[in-house]
């Protein structure tokens, strides 16, 4: 079956961005080992160029990908990511009503079992409730949010958002088992409702920022109209 080409969203001499599809790893990684597809050498094989990751992406959200197309490139433009000088912004899919703001300042634990400092600041956007029992409760209920993580923490938003008590449909194992259930069983749906929507970063070499935006993927669009979360 031949896969789509990538959506590129942004692109010169120094810089590529792609909105990258939910399920697609960024790169090689021991974690998934016995996987041979990656969006490394699906983007250096669809544009002829040698590319060099500069973040990374779950593989469980889609959105916004920054590549550089040279070393130098990329060590500068990680730098403004180390300095926290990046503004990220996501939308998901949480259970329940969400707060209308709320920042986050919990430290994670990441796998080699080192605590981390930890700072996300979200902003619901809308919220539903559907005539569907669900447990002890008449009805079900959900919110479209944005996440602005101010660290780089793996798993960031999808564990502050668990701590919260709020997780992200679809999230596994982040989430809540009981909502996934309810998802694939009455929609049919196992995709993770995480999006990187935005990425504001400085330019290495113009003198401007770059605003890169990423539409949203087709199931989730799909939820957004079941859940009635649009407009």
């Amino acid at each position: 079956m031949e896969r789509k080409p990538l959506e590129i969203i942004y692109q010169d001499e120094y810089l590529v961005a792609i909105n990258k599809p939910h399920g697609l790893l960024v790169h090689r990684s021991w974690i998934a080992a016995q996987e041979t597809v990656f969006a490394l050498q699906l983007l250096r094989d669809q544009i002829q160029k040698k590319v060099f990751p500069i973040h990374r992406l779950d593989r469980k959200t889609s959105g916004v990908l920054l590549f550089a197309l040279d070393k130098e490139t990329a060590q500068l433009v990680q730098e403004e990511f180390v300095q926290q000088r990046v503004i990220k912004k996501y939308v998901a899919i949480v259970r329940g009503y969400f707060p209308e703001t709320i920042e986050v300042d919990y430290p994670l634990t990441n796998d080699r079992n080192k605590k981390q400092d930890a700072i996300t600041f979200f902003q619901k956007i809308k919220t539903t409730e559907l005539d569907l029992p669900f447990g002890k409760h008449l009805t079900s209920r959900y919110s479209l949010i944005q996440a602005f993580p101010q660290t780089g923490r793996q798993h960031q938003i999808r564990k502050h958002l668990n701590h919260l008590r709020h997780p992200i449909i679809g999230d596994r194992p982040h989430g809540c088992n009981k909502q996934n259930r309810l998802f694939k069983e009455k929609w049919d749906f196992t995709t993770m409702l995480l999006h990187a929507k935005e990425l504001k970063i400085k330019h290495p070499y113009l003198e401007e920022v770059l605003v890169l935006e990423a539409s949203l993927s087709s199931d989730f669009e799909r939820m957004m109209d079941v859940l009635d979360l649009n407009g």
